[in-house]
């Protein structure tokens, strides 16, 4: 009777141990899956064109608290639907001390999703080396697809940068090619259009804002 007792003890013991080493498993390959495709995005495909370091510690946090949030809820039967609602918030949380560009804002949706999809994305019946297969897919064609876009592979990348230029009498509308000209030789790059933001008569300046290709 004692023996059955202890055996009783013991079993649920085992089966909730070899329960944990299974959980962790599954969450340090997904996270190491999801850790390594934040950082191709950000240090590869982000940093090269934008440079802006700073993001680096917002990307990398935000993407691992997500994960780690959706993971763990999604062990207690978190509905795919509240998961995107989850997702949802985070993606629209904006800084109010400091004004975030729409494509760092962008990056940040997709270091936001990335995470969640290395959560959640389950395959039912079938093993986990195939799910993790799948998931590594996923987010390969993520990637690929910012990279393309980022890249001259597909289009020409359209730089826009705002200067202030005091030639005011240029500004006119039947010398356009004259200002075209005047800004290629002051700027040094090949500008092919441009477009008047704001125009200052007190200060003989004007906001023009200025549209090149990038070698």
């Amino acid at each position: 009777m004692i023996a059955l007792q202890v055996a009783n003890n013991v079993i649920p013991a085992v089966t909730g141990y070899e329960e944990l080493q299974k959980i962790s498993s599954k969450i340090f390959f997904r996270l190491l899956i999801d850790l390594f495709s934040v950082f191709i995005l950000v240090r590869v495909i982000y940093y090269p064109i934008y440079k802006h370091r700073e993001l680096f510690f917002t990307y990398f946090i935000f993407n691992t608290v997500i994960f780690l949030i959706s993971f763990l809820l999604n062990k207690v039967d978190l509905s795919m639907g509240a998961a995107f609602g989850l997702f949802a918030v985070f993606s629209m949380l904006r800084y109010k001390t400091e004004e975030i560009a729409i494509k760092d804002m962008t990056y940040l949706f997709l270091v936001i999703a990335i995470g969640l999809i290395s959560a959640v994305t389950k395959i039912k019946d079938t093993s986990d080396g195939i799910e993790y297969l799948f998931l590594i897919a996923i987010n390969a064609v993520v990637l690929l697809i910012v990279y393309l876009l980022e890249s001259n592979i597909l289009m020409k990348k359209e730089v826009v940068k705002t200067i202030l230029y005091e030639n005011i009498e240029l500004i006119k509308s039947d010398k356009k090619e004259e200002l075209l000209a005047d800004l290629k030789n002051r700027t040094g790059f090949n500008v092919h259009r441009y477009s008047v933001h704001k125009i200052d008569f007190l200060k003989d300046a004007a906001q023009i804002r200025i549209y090149y290709y990038e070698n």
